[in-house]
């Protein structure tokens, strides 16, 4: 499975997660259907479901006059994901996660979607890039 494909499949496992509070595994199940499982999909659902905390701090430091629950559900679940690899994915450069993130936002968020995802990612990234 292409890394692509795996963050759009993480996406709607992550929104599953989200909306019914259902196991990782199970929404990765109901998301694949028929289709084969992959490890960087799998790592993505389950590592981001594991340090929710720490990914949300993150976030919700960065928001300014909204908190992480009035978020979209797409666009919580597209933070969520592109953080965790931002964190604790080190081997795929900043600016992969966050192209990937950007044109998840496109396709699946509203039309403001992406220049939020963009801008709250730009202000993680330069904070992790002070550490």
């Amino acid at each position: 499975m292409k890394r692509r494909t795996a963050r759009e499949k993480a996406l709607q496992s992550l929104f599953q997660i989200d909306r019914s509070q259902i196991e990782p595994i199970e929404a990765i199940r109901y998301t694949l259907e028929d289709d084969e499982s992959d490890p960087f999909l799998e790592d993505l659902v389950i590592g981001t479901t594991k340090n929710l905390i720490e990914i949300d701090k993150h976030i919700s430091e960065i928001l300014e006059k909204w908190t992480i629950e009035r978020l979209g559900n797409i666009d919580r679940s597209i933070l969520r994901m592109a953080t965790y690899e931002l964190i604790f994915l080190e081997d795929i450069p900043y600016s992969v996660s966050m192209d990937e993130a950007i044109e998840l936002a496109k396709k699946f968020g509203d039309d403001t979607s992406s220049k939020f995802i963009n801008s709250v990612l730009s202000k993680i990234k330069n904070k992790l890039a002070q550490k």
